[in-house]
């Protein structure tokens, strides 16, 4: 598994314009100059969160991109699945089916089982974390998101059968 470069830098702009105490918010010029990436490519992920609803860009000259709503109330899953989508979805098996027109184990697929229960984790954890836990220092950071997998074996560890 891997996370693409797009939700990887997609997230790292919400994060900087989340951290932005500017009304004006952060110009792609600004953005690009922080990330070390294109102004085009600033421009393309900028885009897709605004599409998203993530940001809202601010006219003028001095203009650019602010959050759309408070940082606490964006969810990160669900940000990194409008750059990038689900690790595994109900179509996953149709696109995947090799050289014939359906899977030959659409009926009785052990691989299906292990990547929806990958999934159903992912989303679990990512689910319980907001763009806000995300723009502190790297130490809180860590610190929440220990918490939030500790709580979350906690979890896993009470639904195994007795």
């Amino acid at each position: 598994m891997k996370i693409t470069a797009q939700e990887e830098y997609g997230l790292r702009i919400l994060i900087r314009i989340a951290r932005c105490k500017d009304n004006e918010g952060l110009s792609i010029l600004a953005l690009s100059q922080a990330e070390g990436l294109t102004k085009a490519y600033i421009a393309k992920l900028t885009r897709l969160l605004r599409k998203a609803g993530y940001i809202n860009s601010t006219p003028g000259n001095v203009g650019g991109y602010v959050l759309a709503r408070p940082a606490k109330e964006i969810n990160v899953n669900q940000v990194l699945k409008s750059l990038g989508g689900a690790l595994f979805s109900k179509e996953f098996c149709g696109d995947y089916s090799g050289a014939m027109r359906f899977c030959n184990n659409s009926v009785d697929c052990s691989v299906r089982s292990l990547w929806q229960m990958v999934q159903f984790s992912i989303d679990q954890l990512l689910d319980k974390v907001s763009l806000q836990d995300l723009i502190g220092s790297e130490q809180s950071s860590e610190n929440l998101l220990n918490n939030l997998f500790q709580a979350h074996l906690q979890l896993l560890k009470e639904a195994e059968p007795a």
